[in-house]
């Protein structure tokens, strides 16, 4: 697909969403709509980045696209939530960078692929409430212990926006890269169709092994650190950030 050609299929998207207004999705009546598009080559590869807005708090969201993907199927996407100290700073609390950085280098090497990046800070409860968690984390608890002791649930956040964003750009089925069964779970309670699970596995480092056993333990993701029996989904092979092409392949066989 030339780039002529996606600015028009772009072009369509836009004029269509331009007086979009809908009932919207989730308990907020989330409705989002196409406002801008252009292109975004980057040192992970050439993309079109598509900007969003919605009609409950005017947060602005964007999906990275790679290759053909309007009214597409089975299209590679994920699901970003922002992490303004990862992202940006680098921190190694967390492996939010790392996995934003690894789904760009796979999807701009793939013929389409997406991912929706998603203003929904700290696991939706804010950048100052995420750094209160931090203050708690360094004093002894888990990432979860710290949300529930700021009054929060674990994870506060809702895919009700990305599933809009994916329905605004008429795609039929995804394809998840992701560790987290809620993303699956939410997106098809959404009325978005999940055809498969990519696993998106970082390798830890000292600081945010304990914050990614806790994922695993007590929010359900699909990373295993124990030795114990996989879930069935886990028998796919996991991807993992700075492995080599030769350990890959050892890793493989």
């Amino acid at each position: 697909m030339t780039t002529s050609t996606m600015h028009e299929q772009f072009q369509v998207l836009l004029e269509e969403n331009k007086d979009h207004n809908c009932a919207g999705l989730g308990k907020d009546h989330i409705c989002v709509k196409i406002v801008a598009m252009a292109e975004l080559p980057s040192r992970f590869g050439d993309f079109h980045i598509v900007a969003f807005e919605n009609n409950r708090d005017g947060k602005e969201h964007v999906a990275i696209t790679k290759g053909d993907v309007i009214g597409a199927s089975d299209v590679p996407v994920r699901l970003h939530s922002e992490c303004l100290t990862g992202d940006v700073i680098g921190s190694l609390r967390c492996d939010c960078r790392d996995q934003l950085e690894a789904a760009l280098k796979m999807i701009g090497k793939m013929e389409r692929g997406m991912v929706l990046y998603l203003r929904q800070e700290g696991r939706g409860i804010g950048l100052i409430n995420k750094i209160r968690a931090y203050s708690l984390q360094d004093e002894g608890l888990d990432t979860v212990e710290a949300n529930l002791a700021l009054g929060f649930r674990d994870d506060e956040r809702d895919y009700a926006v990305a599933a809009h964003m994916l329905m605004s750009l008429k795609i039929r089925s995804v394809r998840l890269i992701t560790n987290n069964p809620k993303k699956i779970q939410q997106l098809t309670d959404y009325g978005i169709k999940v055809t498969d699970r990519i696993p998106h596995v970082m390798e830890p480092n000292d600081h945010n092994l304990f914050y990614l056993q806790t994922k695993a333990a007590k929010s359900g993701h699909l990373i295993d650190f124990s030795g114990k029996e996989h879930f069935k989904e886990q028998d796919d092979r996991p991807i993992v950030s700075g492995m080599s092409e030769e350990q890959a392949k050892v890793f493989n066989e």
